[in-house]
C-alpha cells in the first residue's frame, strides 16, 4: 500500500526529476544506483523474514526502496515533489526510508 501511495503521489505531484541519489549525489549513475537498490532490497527482505522485531522499520525501508526503484527502472530517474525550500526536494519513498532508518536505530539502541 505504501508503494502504491508513493507512485500515485508521484504521478499527480511530480515537480522535478533526480538521476542521482540523496542530495543529488551520483547523478547519471542509474545502473550503479539500481544495483545498490537491489542489494539493499534483498538485504531488507532477508532480515524482514528472519527477525520479527524488525518488521515495522523494514516495511518502511522496503516500500521506500521499491518506490524509487520502480522510478529508476521505468523512467531512468526518481520523481520528487515535496519541496520544503530549506531541504532538497524529495518524495514519499524517501520519507519512508528515513522513517524506517529512525525506527531501526531506536530498536537497535534499545537493545
Amino acid at each position: 500500500m505504501l508503494v502504491v501511495l508513493d507512485q500515485v503521489s508521484k504521478y499527480f505531484l511530480t515537480t522535478i526529476t533526480n538521476t542521482g541519489a540523496a542530495f543529488g549525489i551520483l547523478k547519471g549513475y542509474n545502473i550503479l544506483l539500481l544495483i545498490i537498490n537491489l542489494i539493499a532490497l534483498i538485504i531488507c527482505i532477508f532480515f524482514y523474514i528472519k527477525d520479527k522485531k524488525l518488521k515495522l522499520p523494514l516495511t518502511f525501508l522496503i516500500a521506500g526502496i521499491l518506490g524509487n526503484l520502480i522510478d529508476r527502472i521505468f523512467f531512468g530517474y526518481v520523481r520528487d515533489f515535496i519541496n520544503l525550500k530549506f531541504w532538497p526536494v524529495f518524495n514519499l519513498a524517501d520519507s519512508y526510508n528515513v522513517i524506517g532508518v529512525i525506527i531501526l536505530i531506536v530498536i537497535i539502541w534499545k537493545e
